[in-house]
């Protein structure tokens, strides 16, 4: 077998059992929280004949892994359940919740990437200038700051004092596609400040860490441009682990965008599963973690194959 499917295989494989790991525990944690279900639905007043019906009506009775394997057959066939808060199909509430994640996601990614690698590139090219240290100072200052309190800082100055943008990234159906820009500047800017700063700091190191390679000093031996040199040679040969960082952040775009979604009272996935939390409603908790699960593991692997592939070594091994 060619060595880059035998890697390609065994990322994949990991992956699924990664999943299958995430999943068991998904579901246990949402067990060992306190409390009845049965009880929080029907209320403290619920007689226990009524709260045993209910607990035999949602199956709470079973076994455990009973429950597990029903759940996770259910999720593997696209049945994610139903609401215990309002009584409909968990997919339909997630439908929308989840365009609205990856549009903000989306967004924030199409404005971060090429910013940060843009400058990682400027960082490299002038490292150890002003210009690579104020880089440096700015990213490591956005690093060093949770989300939520980016978040207020930016709604504080362009929301309450400016009066650029509204402070409640407020979406619905049938919004206009500047509209919706329009609404969700402040969680991008939030996100990308975030991930611009991680995804810099890699690519200033992939090129500098490459930049200190022997073909580069015979190119400057040649006479070519440092800009030539960076772009043309330096660059291509550091596109593995920048892919990889890209492709992780953009990972985390998607799942932790949950913090982000509270501050700004966005509808996306992480504000349902905060509200479902609140509620009880297991169901769409165990629904929601699954999906964040898997889309972080599923990008994860994809920057696992990418970084394969972008290693010549590897993909032209014999």
């Amino acid at each position: 077998m060619h060595p880059l499917v035998k890697l390609v295989a065994q990322r994949l494989a990991l992956g699924a059992g990664t999943l299958l790991v995430v999943s068991a525990l998904i579901f246990a944690g949402t067990e060992i929280l306190p409390g009845d279900v049965a009880q929080a639905i029907l209320g403290q007043s619920a007689t226990p004949e009524a709260v045993a019906a209910i607990r035999e009506d949602l199956g709470l009775d079973r076994p455990a892994w009973i429950r597990y394997l029903d759940w996770l057959s259910g999720f593997l066939r696209g049945d994610l359940g139903t609401s215990l808060a309002n009584r409909v199909p968990i997919s339909e509430m997630i439908a929308g919740r989840l365009e609205n994640t990856l549009f903000l996601a989306g967004v924030a990614a199409a404005f971060a990437v090429p910013v940060a690698i843009t400058l990682g590139i400027v960082a490299a090219r002038y490292r150890e200038t002003w210009l690579d240290k104020a880089i440096s100072i700015v990213t490591l200052s956005a690093i060093s700051m949770p989300e939520f309190f980016i978040g207020y800082i930016l709604i504080f100055v362009f929301a309450v004092k400016l009066f650029w943008v509204p402070s409640i990234a407020s979406v619905f159906p049938g919004m206009s596609f500047a509209d919706r820009l329009y609404a969700v500047t402040l969680p991008v800017a939030t996100l990308s400040l975030v991930v611009i700063a991680h995804m810099m700091r890699m690519t200033r190191a992939a090129i500098v860490n490459v930049m200190a390679s022997p073909y580069i000093e015979t190119a400057e031996l040649k006479g070519l441009t440092r800009a030539r040199i960076t772009l043309r040679h330096a660059l291509p040969n550091a596109l593995s682990p920048i892919i990889n960082v890209v492709v992780i952040n953009l990972a985390y775009l998607v799942v932790g965008v949950v913090v982000v979604e509270v501050v700004f009272v966005y509808p996306g996935m992480g504000q349902l599963m905060v509200d479902a939390v609140a509620k009880r409603d297991v169901p769409v908790v165990q629904a929601t973690g699954i999906i964040f699960a898997a889309t972080y593991v599923l990008l994860n692997l994809t920057a696992d194959v990418l970084a394969i592939l972008a290693n010549p070594r590897i993909r032209h091994a014999r």
